[in-house]
């Protein structure tokens, strides 16, 4: 062979015979595709570190993506073995996701980004796949049993996603598996028993999720377990004994789910046992003492269960103990001593048991930071050595029968924070039982028999946000020095001896919310320094000798919503600047010396649920700005000297106005005014007369327009261009489908002209009435205020169009908008129980509303908020969420109302430049940011959900600590106490709105979360 013909064939081997280097190049250049096809189905945010990912150009390095693509690794052979992708922002499906092609992958890893979708069976694909990571995304869908194939898997994370359907029993496969994570799901069904053959298992974490069922007695063969964290399922049956074989486990989390019997007695073989929750369960029988034996425990959570009889003595061995939790049980007899004992002890929770005898001496020298026991039947004398540790920062006794003195054991605790001591019988002399606390921020001692005088040492601490005295002995004046008090938020001095003047100083409380001096003996005038005071919420100044008149700086407090100065000998007119005050639902302002005329500004009061000005010597008539209140509110007008007719007003159909000589009107009482009397003479006389002239003139007026209006129509059609939908002669009239259409003349004639008679409630932008268009078709219109119609009209037809598309079953349908150039109205669902803050407010219709009504209320709230934001596109704020805007139909279902509203009348605000909502509603951030944002509505459903649990708004929020919110503490009183099952799920909704309503936004969970997590309660 020539050498010619031998090169030309070595270079035609050479192409057609595949060398190593060239079949491994391909394959790495086939994975890199894979995986730009799989990119390219992503929303990628800008400046994304996935830019790195660029299409390999002819002729390549093939190891390019090895070297240079973020979040990829490679094994020696150079072929993909690691993607990290972890908090990338990335947005997708795993639909393109070349799962065929990477066959070296063993870590697989998109932790935090926005992934939704299934994840696909092919996962299987994955054979050499140790380490998969998919936590805190959106992966919906069942867990494919495809996952029992990889065999290699040791770490399966799928934490904070919507995955449901069951547990694969595939799993079970697994054996080199040596974490599952599968919690903050949606997963249902029992546990598969093939979780026991996975005997290399340490971590196993299904809290947080639907789960059922008992727990496989087989779990007792994870001897290597360390963590097993099953909380907040709805896991049922008995804690299986089995579980005592766990020698290596650590940390043993039961708590919420539906446990019930008795802790196994042989629990405490569990001698590496650190963590023991079993809280919230409906456990009972005895606490065995055989816990005791566990010389590492640490924490213990017993509370909120069914446990009866003694605290074992012998928890005094536990000597690592930092703490023990045993609240809301039926525990009786003493409280051990021998917990003295326990050095290490940092908390002791035992409240809401029936526990007796006295507080055991020695508790005071041990490390303590926090100690309750609330709600009991202790008695006996404050311990005397209780801050000899000198770490003391929590102490709740409120609710027991403790007697004696309290100096000798408080007055050097300077790192007390919060204390309650309410609701006992401690005695002694305010002025030396209390020392300086430069740390405290809350002190109840109400309800008690302290005496003796207030000491000016209460401003000398500094952080105090609240001090609740009331319903005491206490003597003597308000010291001068309270105003020193610049963060205190809460003061509350009623029911006691105290005399004298209210110190002008009280207006350097700048931050004061809720003030309470009511029923004591102070004289004097309200300080005019009073109107300072620009966050106040609540002022109760009731049952006192206060005189002069009302100042008219109160017009400076536009946070407001209860003001009572009742029961004094306040004199003088009522001032105008009280039509400033906007946000006040309820004024008390009776048995007074108020005279003149009521005046007419009251008609700004639009949030006004209860006005009681009677016992004054009022006079003049009643001004016809009443007509603008809300609809049902409940007045009192009697025993004054008004006269004139009453104003016709269905705000009057159930007022109190007896004791009025000089008033006349149609209501019980009251005699019949003079001109009624006539009408009734000459209403024959007159109609007859009417009909005469007015029945021909209208047929001859309405023939005339008749022939006019055909001719121009004809005209018009002949020689004109047909107009858009929505314009005749520059009048809008456009109305989303209802029924084949609604007329506009329709609803005038529903509501007779919107006559006050049909008003169903006011709010910030419009007048709201019933209309009965047909025997059962019920709509509720919103008149809107002519403030509110200067919008574009283009703009707000198109929002209207989208925002009646909206279906939801918690959400108030619009059915549609009409606009007219003499009034514009949004037609909505008629909700026949009205709205939920009228309910609340009422006692009688309260007690109506169960535990379990309330919170299928605060649910159906979430629902439809979770909607708004996740589902809507693009997503809708609703911006004004309040117990005002919640309307409940016959089932008590709560559907969110006026969605949109501010949105529709404001279409060029996505920031807005004033702050709206209603106040006590509204997200702190605002005050400084003013932008609005879906956790703006996620601050206003915390307050919402947990003013349905109190029965009112829960005013000071910075005292609503996770262990005092609980329903024990917070709860509804005109409403008895729920079962144990029922208030496990009241207080999941206490603990949701707490996360809520955190100060920081982005710590707040989303509505969705809220949504899901109240799903299993």
């Amino acid at each position: 062979m020539s050498s010619s013909n031998f090169l030309f064939f070595s270079l035609a081997l050479l192409i057609i015979t595949p060398s190593p280097i060239q079949n491994f190049g391909s394959a790495t250049l086939e994975e890199a595709n894979g995986l730009l096809k799989w990119k390219a189905s992503l929303e990628i945010p800008n400046n994304s570190l996935l830019s790195s990912w660029l299409p390999l150009p002819i002729n390549s390095n093939a190891s390019i993506p090895c070297t240079s693509w973020f979040g990829v690794v490679c094994n020696a052979d150079e072929s993909i073995q690691w993607l990290n992708l972890n908090s990338s922002g990335l947005k997708g499906t795993l639909h393109q996701f070349p799962f065929s092609l990477l066959h070296d992958l063993t870590h697989f890893d998109l932790y935090k980004n926005n992934f939704f979708g299934p994840i696909p069976p092919e996962i299987r694909l994955l054979s050499k796949l140790v380490y998969l990571d998919f936590q805190v995304n959106w992966f919906s869908g069942v867990i494919p049993p495809e996952i029992g194939m990889l065999a290699s898997l040791e770490i399966l994370s799928l934490t904070f996603n919507n995955l449901t359907g069951s547990i694969p029993q595939e799993i079970g496969r697994l054996t080199s598996l040596y974490q599952v994570a599968l919690a903050y799901n949606l997963l249902q069904g029992e546990l598969p028993p093939t979780l026991g053959n996975l005997t290399n298992l340490a971590y196993l974490y299904l809290h947080n999720n639907n789960l059922c069922g008992p727990i496989p007695p087989n779990l007792g063969n994870l001897k290597s377990l360390t963590d097993l964290v099953m909380t907040n399922n709805h896991l049922s049956g008995s804690i299986p004994s089995s579980l005592a074989n766990l020698s290596n486990l650590q940390n043993m989390y039961l708590n919420e789910n539906k446990f019930s019997g008795q802790i196994p007695t042989n629990i405490g073989d569990l001698k590496s046992l650190v963590d023991l929750q079993m809280s919230q369960n409906q456990l009972g029988g005895f606490i065995p003492s055989s816990l005791a034996n566990l010389s590492n425990l640490q924490n213990m959570y017993l509370n909120e269960n069914k446990f009866s009889g003694h605290i074992p003595s012998d928890f005094g061995n536990l000597k690592s103990l930092l703490g023990i939790e045993a609240t809301h049980n039926q525990l009786s007899g003493f409280i051990p001593s021998s917990l003295a004992n326990l050095s290490n002890l940092h908390y002791v929770y035992l409240g809401d048991n029936i526990l007796s005898g006295s507080i055991p001496q020695g508790l005071g020298s041990l490390e303590l930071f926090h100690l309750q026991m609330f709600d009991n039947q202790l008695s006996g004398h404050f311990p005397q050595d209780l801050c000899h540790g000198g770490k003391l920062q929590i102490f709740t006794v409120d609710g027991n029968q403790l007697t004696g003195p309290i100096s000798r054991g408080l007055r050097n605790c300077s790192s007390l924070i919060r204390a309650r001591f309410d609701r006992n019988h401690f005695i002694g002399d305010i002025s030396n039982s209390f020392g300086i606390y430069p740390r405290l921020e809350y002190l109840d001692i109400s309800h008690n028999n302290f005496h003796g005088q207030l000491s000016q040492n209460w401003s000398k601490c500094k952080n105090l946000t609240a001090l609740v005295m009331a319903y005491n002995n206490i003597s003597g004046s308000i010291p001068p020095a309270f105003g020193n008090s610049t963060r205190l938020q809460r003061l509350d001095l009623s029911s006691n001896h105290l005399v004298g003047e209210i110190p002008k100083e009280f207006g350097k409380m700048k931050s004061m919310l809720n003030l309470s001096l009511a029923n004591n003996h102070l004289s004097g005038i309200i300080p005019t320094e009073f109107g300072y005071c620009e966050l106040l919420e609540v002022l109760d100044l009731s049952t006192n000798r206060l005189n002069g008149s009302i100042p008219r700086s109160i017009s400076q407090w536009k946070h407001i919503h209860y003001l009572n100065l009742s029961n004094n000998k306040l004199s003088e007119n009522i001032p105008s600047e009280i039509g400033k005050l906007v946000q006040l639902t309820e004024v008390d302002l009776s048995q007074n010396l108020l005279t003149e005329e009521i005046p007419s500004e009251v008609q700004s009061l639009k949030n006004l649920q209860k006005l009681n000005l009677s016992h004054n010597t009022l006079s003049g008539s009643i001004p016809n700005a009443f007509t603008s209140l809300p609809s049902g509110i409940d007045i009192d007008l009697s025993d004054n000297e008004l006269t004139g007719p009453v104003p016709l007003c269905s705000n009057f159909l159930n007022a109190s106005l007896q004791g009025n000589p000089g008033l006349c009107g149609n209501f019980t009482g009251l005699k019949s005014c003079a001109r009624q009397i006539l009408k009734k003479k000459n209403d024959l006389f007159h109609h007859r007369i009417i009909l005469v002239i007015v029945l021909p003139l209208i047929g001859a007026i309405s023939l005339g327009f008749f022939i006019c209006g055909l001719i121009a129509y004809r005209k018009q059609k002949r020689h004109s261009p047909q107009k858009p939908f929505g314009k005749e002669g520059g009048d809008y009239f456009s109305i989303t489908s209802f029924d084949g259409g609604v007329a506009y003349d329709d609803i005038l004639k529903a509501t007779e002209n919107f006559d006050e008679a049909y008003a169903i409630g006011t709010g910030g932008y419009g007048t709201v009435y019933k209309a009965q268009l047909q025997p059962n078709n019920v709509v509720a219109v919103k008149k809107l205020h002519s403030s509110s119609e200067n919008v574009d009209q283009n703009g707000f037809l198109n929002e209207v169009g989208t925002l009646t598309n909206i279906r939801h079953r918690n959400i108030v349908k619009l059915y549609g908008y009409c606009s007219h150039a003499r009034h514009s109205f949004l037609i909505y669902e008629y909700l026949e129980k009205g709205s939920l803050g009228s309910i609340l407010r009422s006692d009688v219709l309260a007690k109506e509303l169960d535990w379990l009504k309330r919170v299928n209320i605060v649910k159906a709230v979430a629902n439809g908020l979770a909607y708004m934001h996740h589902d809507c596109s693009p997503p809708i704020i609703h911006r004004d969420i309040s117990i005002a805007n919640i309307l409940l139909d016959s089932d008590y279902e709560a559907h969110i109302s006026d969605f949109g509203t501010s949105k529709l009348l404001k279409l060029d605000s996505s920031n807005w430049t004033t702050i709206e909502g209603t106040h006590g509603y509204i997200a702190p951030e605002l005050a400084y940011t003013m932008v609005v944002t879906e956790k703006c509505d996620v601050y206003s459903f915390g307050i919402v959900a947990l003013e349905v649990i109190m029965g009112k708004h829960p005013g000071e929020l910075p005292t609503l600590s996770a262990d005092y919110l609980v329903l024990g503490n917070v709860g509804d009183s005109r409403i008895p106490l729920p079962s144990p099952q029922i208030e496990k799920k009241v207080n999941m909704v206490l603990n949701l709105s707490r996360a809520c309503l955190n100060s920081n936004p982005k710590e707040r969970p989303t509505m969705h979360q809220v949504s899901n997590l109240l799903m299993k309660a």
